[in-house]
């Protein structure tokens, strides 16, 4: 089967510090070992390793050190019973060299767990209930002003709560009543227009 290499991954080890590219080298080389199948991405720019579109792990490198991730949460157990230097890399190790990595053998037999709870359509890590935030309230200036322009005021109506956020803050926050006054008026300009806050960050 013919392995499967991103290209951007190529440029991300080369790139890497000194100390860093062998390690990155070598857990790709595993990764491929332990799962030939596996599809190689870059995620939140970071080399990912993934089956089936899931993330099966992933490798980054920083100024001093990198990181090894399993992104299933069922590898807390495999991880732990494989005991030794393996149970200190519960969701993330340290590594600073290789030495800091398990042997290839137990290696390649956790990621091949890791294979298989990737493929095994059980959750992965869970992610963190996030409470909505609470309807910010209209200033009373940009109330007043928004009766005086129709179109305006019909934007902002539609707009969804965090847009509507984002131009409540931008007034809001102003340091000096002009500052504010000026942003008041802009607003108006912009809402008129259809415009989000942030509408000049769209097409970037």
């Amino acid at each position: 089967m013919k392995t499967s290499r991103d290209p951007r991954i190529d440029a991300y080890i080369a790139d890497a510090a000194g100390f860093a590219r062998p390690i990155l080298r070598h857990v790709r080389v595993l990764v491929h070992r332990a799962c030939p199948a596996v599809g190689e991405a870059i995620k939140w720019s970071q080399p990912s390793f993934v089956i089936d579109g899931k993330i099966m792990c992933w490798v980054a490198a920083f100024k001093a050190h990198c990181v090894l991730g399993f992104w299933h949460q069922g590898m807390n157990t495999v991880l732990t019973r494989a005991g030794g230097k393996a149970a200190g890399m519960e969701k993330r190790t340290r590594l600073t060299s290789l030495a800091d990595l398990p042997d290839d053998a137990t290696m390649v037999r956790l990621l091949e767990e890791a294979a298989k709870l990737a493929a095994s359509g059980t959750p992965g890590w869970p992610r963190r209930a996030v409470k909505p935030k609470p309807a910010a309230k209209t200033p009373a200036d940009l109330a007043a002003a928004l009766k005086t322009n129709k179109m305006a005021a019909a934007a902002f109506d539609k707009f969804s709560p965090s847009h509507r956020r984002e131009y409540i803050a931008w007034i809001t926050e102003a340091r000096s009543e002009a500052t504010r006054a000026k942003r008041l008026a802009t607003t108006l300009e912009w809402l008129a227009e259809g415009k989000p806050r942030n509408w000049r960050y769209l097409s970037c």
